[in-house]
């Protein structure tokens, strides 16, 4: 099982001026928004938030307008985008989950309601901080 930083999400009620700020202050380059497509989101599941992406070339910035609710309309405990969180890829996310089972820590499965083309998992390190590992999947559309 092999993790890899992926993204840093940051979120804000304003995400224009955030998406601003990180490309043309930093120099930080657009990721367009149809490289990430998203599931359609409606009262029971997914973020239908305005989201807006920027990378140096390596890792990306998610800039994620800022959500309360999205756990609950989840049937999730943790939520993303109420205070940000850092995202890593794994290329076994089985393996994952049962390392995590077996540590005893809880998380929430939200699979692919956010992202069609990959199956995310939000859990907290010690500090309250959530963090995120995701597999990519293969989009059935």
């Amino acid at each position: 099982m092999k993790l890899e930083f992926h993204h840093i999400n940051f979120v804000a009620d304003d995400v224009d001026r955030m998406h601003d700020f990180y490309t043309n202050v930093l120099g930080l380059d657009n990721v367009p928004q149809h490289k990430f497509p998203r599931p359609d989101a409606n009262e029971k599941t997914g973020f239908d938030g305005k989201i807006r992406f920027a990378t140096e070339g390596n890792m990306q910035m998610h800039l994620a307008e800022r959500a309360f609710d999205v756990a609950f309309k989840n049937g999730e405990v943790i939520n993303p985008v109420e205070r940000g969180h850092i995202a890593f890829r794994t290329d076994d996310l089985d393996t994952f989950l049962k390392l995590l089972d077996e540590k005893k820590i809880p998380y929430s499965d939200y699979g692919t309601a956010f992202a069609k083309e990959w199956h995310q998992v939000f859990f907290h390190d010690p500090e309250g901080n959530v963090i995120e590992v995701h597999q990519q999947v293969i989009s059935s559309d």
